[in-house]
């Protein structure tokens, strides 16, 4: 007997979220995949008003990256302890103590400079403060042009590539995707990071969208955003990252384990409408499980994800309306169905 998956979500009406996030309300959320993403693009581009020069971003990040409830001291991304006795693992420092020596901070390139196509330099982009960061300078150092690779614990060089830490990789992953929708194709996330392209955007890789996963958005984060984002600060910009606004906004343009959804908005109209085109059968699952879908729609992948985010199965260029998997494990899993009319993603039980 075929049934049709159920899921435990809930829909919000459009109109009540565009009352809720103002700076929105322009933007159409109810898109999802690369037309959402080519809106908010020009959504973050059309309201950058105040460009920076790359010498204002001193005094900038002298403000933005305060410790909250701090008036004195930054945090320098990448850092971890301030006990230690090792300066260049400090997680915090004086705001006055910027320069280029020994126990300084200064400004780092999360999308490295070179790793851009052309080079970012220190204006335009290279001079963006949603992508600079307070930093030691011999961590920056360290740290260089090394693209990002997946590891866990403190910030460290590893395989020849660097991992910014447990605290640090859900910025750095929302930092790449907004660096991504704001300067295009000068800025490719494939570029800066090493990992496994996504089926709808061969440019993006699922590093980024597990870190965004992983390392959900901080206060700091929501702060630093809501300063830069502002039009009447000094040095704010006149635009937002829409990642710290709602991490989720990631998976409703590339898909993968679903963001934290700040807004409560992860079904949409598109969504529902593809509910009633695509079955997965039976559920629970006994031996195997069937996708099928509307002779409509075209399955083009099915990526089976554990409850901890780890990918167990995944096949892509299917071109058929019903493919089957077995031998899945006995537990709980989310099963991501991508349609040449957007993404699908289910939760199914296997006994």
């Amino acid at each position: 007997m075929k049934l049709i998956l159920l899921i435990f979500s809930f829909v919000i009406g459009i109109a009540a979220l565009f009352a809720q996030q103002p700076y929105y309300s322009n933007v159409d959320l109810s898109l999802s995949g690369m037309a959402l993403k080519a809106e908010l693009s020009t959504k973050i581009t059309v309201t950058h008003t105040n460009n920076l020069s790359y010498s204002q971003v001193w005094s900038a990040l002298k403000i933005t990256d305060l410790v909250p409830g701090s008036s004195t001291n930054v945090y320098l991304v990448y850092g971890y302890d301030d006990t230690d006795g090792n300066v260049t693992t400090d997680l915090t420092r004086n705001k006055n103590s910027n320069g280029g020596g020994v126990g300084d901070w200064n400004r780092e390139h999360t999308y490295p400079k070179s790793l851009a196509t052309p080079n970012l330099g220190t204006s335009g982009p290279g001079a963006d403060a949603h992508m600079l960061r307070s930093c030691d300078v011999q961590r920056n150092g360290s740290r260089g042009s090394l693209k990002f690779v997946d590891a866990t614990g403190t910030s460290q060089a590893i395989s020849g590539g660097w991992y910014p830490g447990d605290q640090w990789k859900g910025d750095m992953a929302r930092i790449i995707m907004y660096m991504y929708l704001r300067y295009g194709n000068q800025c490719l996330p494939i570029n800066t990071g090493v990992g496994t392209s996504v089926a709808i955007d061969p440019d993006m890789i699922d590093l980024f969208l597990q870190w965004n996963v992983d390392d959900p958005v901080s206060t700091y984060e929501v702060t630093r955003n809501d300063y830069l984002g502002s039009t009447s600060n000094t040095y704010g910009q006149g635009n937002r990252n829409p990642f710290i606004d709602n991490p989720y906004l990631a998976t409703r343009i590339w898909g993968g384990v679903p963001a934290e959804d700040i807004w409560g908005t992860s079904v949409s109209v598109e969504e529902i409408n593809l509910q009633e085109m695509i079955t997965v059968f039976p559920n629970p699952v006994i031996e195997e499980m069937t996708i099928a879908v509307n002779e409509n729609l075209q399955l083009e992948s099915v990526d089976v994800y554990s409850m901890t985010g780890t990918l167990v199965y995944t096949s892509s260029a299917l071109e058929k309306n019903q493919y089957t998997i077995g031998e899945l494990e006995r537990g709980f899993y989310l099963v991501k169905i991508t349609t040449d009319k957007g993404v699908l993603t289910e939760k199914v039980v296997v006994r």
